[in-house]
């Protein structure tokens, strides 16, 4: 051991090391990414502009609209330029820092999508109730919950993953730092880091699908309330979301590993999720859709009069 080199940097891959299906590759990235960009920043722009909007479901998909930013920023700049360079490589601060915001915000999440199920429970079952029991200072306590229960679970094994010793090899078969991949990298017993990860993610994945389950399924289906029942109903489409990580990190080990399948399953939760996510939340909702006509009725109004007077 102590004539081997300590790492001072990881080579990912990547989806592919076809150089013919680099450039395609980058487009396909490229194009999701700035979807996501723009769909997400509108959902947190038309949240903020209008008063009608500003309600405790609309608060809570702000704050998830602005998580979905940061968590494909953690990952897709760094693969697009890794790709549109040739270097395919990242320092081990930064991969150790990708991996634990990677897993900061996706569980963060999962307690943030728990939370809005709740929200509408409430707001379904409990009508005279809501306003005081969703009030301005309880919901920002529930998102701040979120984000440290998310932090609190992250730390510890991000912390021994850390003081691991990474003497070699440094490929990482994969397009971010992921966990399995970098365990398997590390020449120590990781035993403990794995049972770990196995605990954590069996609380923040079916923890929170429980919840969420049971919110949904304790909603009455009368016809006076299918109208507010369909924006839980969304929650259903964040089954791709839930499903990815769940065959990602529900197991015990990481002996079995398939790493091109891995690869595929892991592109379902960071680019394909991000992605459809303003459209589940924006395209089956009247109300932000009549916001968002009426928004940009208003300016093409105000650029039509500016011509006319100039």
């Amino acid at each position: 051991i102590g004539n081997r080199t300590t790492v001072t940097e990881f080579v990912l891959p990547g989806l592919s090391e076809a150089c013919e299906l680099q450039m395609l590759i980058f487009l396909g990235l490229l194009l999701t990414y700035l979807l996501t960009l723009l769909g997400n920043l509108l959902i947190v722009v038309i949240t903020l502009m209008n008063r009608r909007l500003h309600t405790p479901m609309y608060y809570f998909l702000r704050n998830v609209a602005v998580l979905e930013i940061w968590f494909t920023s953690v990952i897709f700049p760094k693969v697009l330029t890794n790709i549109l360079t040739g270097y395919k490589t990242i320092s081990l601060p930064g991969c150790f820092l990708q991996s634990f915001l990677y897993f900061l915000l996706g569980t963060t999440e999962f307690f943030l999508l728990a939370v809005m199920s709740f929200d509408r429970y409430v707001a379904i079952c409990n009508p005279l109730r809501y306003a005081t029991t969703m009030c301005q200072r309880v919901c920002v306590q529930l998102v701040l919950c979120s984000w440290m229960t998310g932090f609190l679970l992250i730390i510890v094994p991000s912390f021994l993953v850390l003081q691991q010793p990474f003497c070699g090899p440094n490929i990482i078969n994969h397009f971010f730092c992921d966990n399995f991949p970098l365990l398997e990298l590390i020449r120590a017993d990781t035993t403990l880091i794995e049972l770990l990860g196995f605990v954590i993610a069996n609380i923040s994945l079916l923890g929170t699908l429980s919840v969420m389950a049971t919110s949904v399924l304790h909603i009455p289906l009368n016809k006076e309330k299918q109208k507010a029942f369909s924006t839980c109903s969304s929650h259903i489409v964040m089954s791709l979301f839930y499903g990815s990580c769940i065959v990602m990190y529900i197991r015990s080990g990481k002996s079995d590993q398939k790493e091109d399948r891995n690869k595929v399953v892991a592109l379902l939760n960071t680019v394909v999720t991000p992605m459809l996510n303003p459209f589940i939340y924006t395209l089956k909702n009247k109300q932000v859709k009549q916001v968002f006509r009426e928004q940009v009725s208003k300016k093409f109004s105000q650029t039509k009069n500016f011509f006319q007077l100039t």
